[in-house]
């Protein structure tokens, strides 16, 4: 993940997927500590949280260079001062920080087993890694609305040698291939809300409800989106200004412009939107939500906000 023009020393950080585990294993143990009682528990979490905006410098070179992302580079960028702004708070003293300390810790472990559990044999039979089947389960879904849009692309294996990509032949006889990853199956955005939901403060039924009102609104909204953008990558439907899009990237292939423009820039920037809109829809299910919220933007713009009463939320209910 080491690019040009990177500082020396995260060549010899552990490699991407150890540091999100360690991050989150300690990130787990400042939070016992915590509930504990011990101070050394506030200290851990800050300075872990350190090491995560060390990680998201990690990831500016994979999503700007490689991943080719504006929009995750810029947000990889933003979480570096952040993360390391987060400890800072943590340490002298706002509390209310270790909330958002949890739902991290939750996010991670909810999503790392699908990056690094491998397949394996038990008892004579082969059980294929998570990754693979989650992959596979978007792979179909999306294979079948397209074919309702009346396409017929050729189902063959993605990257990794799973079922789980689409070639297209154009009528010039060029073919692409559009692959279903991980990226494409919504489990980062719902580890997110799963990670949120879990580590507030609310009664089990208020977290039951924002789940149904978040998770499946994601998954559907994943399968419209991989669904579009391997019809119109596909297709070259999205050929827009190939020199300017080619330019703006750093890429030579004019075939890849129809899912630069599609996936990279549209897609990515209605996600944003999207997450904004049910992360409205999930405090007005679990209003203690807010206190995440609140501090996120505090960390962001440096002032205290009300969120229950600038989006008229319902208050927390005193009983419980």
């Amino acid at each position: 993940m080491v690019g040009v023009g990177v500082p020396a020393i995260l060549s010899v950080l552990p490699d991407t997927f150890t540091f999100a585990w360690l991050i989150a294993i300690l990130f787990a143990v400042a939070w016992v500590l915590d509930a504990r009682g011990h101070d050394v528990g506030r200290d851990l979490a800050a300075g872990t949280w350190g090491f995560f905006g060390l990680f998201w410098l990690t990831m500016v070179p994979y999503f700007a260079f490689e991943h080719q992302s504006y929009v995750e580079s810029i947000l990889a960028l933003v979480g570096v001062p952040a993360c390391v702004y987060v400890g800072y708070l943590l340490y002298d003293g706002r509390a209310s920080l270790f909330t958002l300390t949890r739902a991290v810790a939750i996010m991670l472990f909810i999503y790392l087993p699908f990056e690094t559990i491998p397949a394996f044999t038990l008892a004579g039979m082969t059980v294929p890694e998570p990754r693979r089947v989650l992959i596979e389960i978007v792979a179909n879904q999306t294979g079948a609305l397209i074919e309702l849009l009346g396409y017929a692309p050729e189902r063959v294996a993605n990257y990794d040698g799973f079922d789980a990509a689409f070639r297209w032949t154009l009528p010039d006889g060029a073919t692409i291939r559009i692959n279903v990853v991980l990226a494409c199956t919504g489990l980062g955005s719902m580890a997110i809300f799963g990670g949120l939901v879990a580590a507030v403060d609310g009664p089990i039924d208020r977290k039951l409800r924002a789940l149904a009102v978040s998770l499946p609104f994601i998954y559907v909204l994943n399968i419209l989106r991989t669904t579009f953008i391997t019809v119109v990558a596909g297709n070259q439907y999205m050929h827009w200004q190939p020199e300017l899009v080619l330019a703006m990237f750093g890429a030579t292939n004019p075939y890849r412009v129809s899912f630069l423009v599609s996936d990279r820039i549209l897609s990515q920037l209605l996600a944003v939107v999207a997450l904004i809109g049910i992360t409205y829809l999930v405090a007005r299910q679990l209003p203690e939500l807010v206190v995440v919220l609140e501090d996120v933007l505090y960390v962001l713009t440096g002032e205290e906000h009300d969120l229950t009463e600038s989006l008229d939320l319902p208050r927390e209910p005193t009983n419980r």
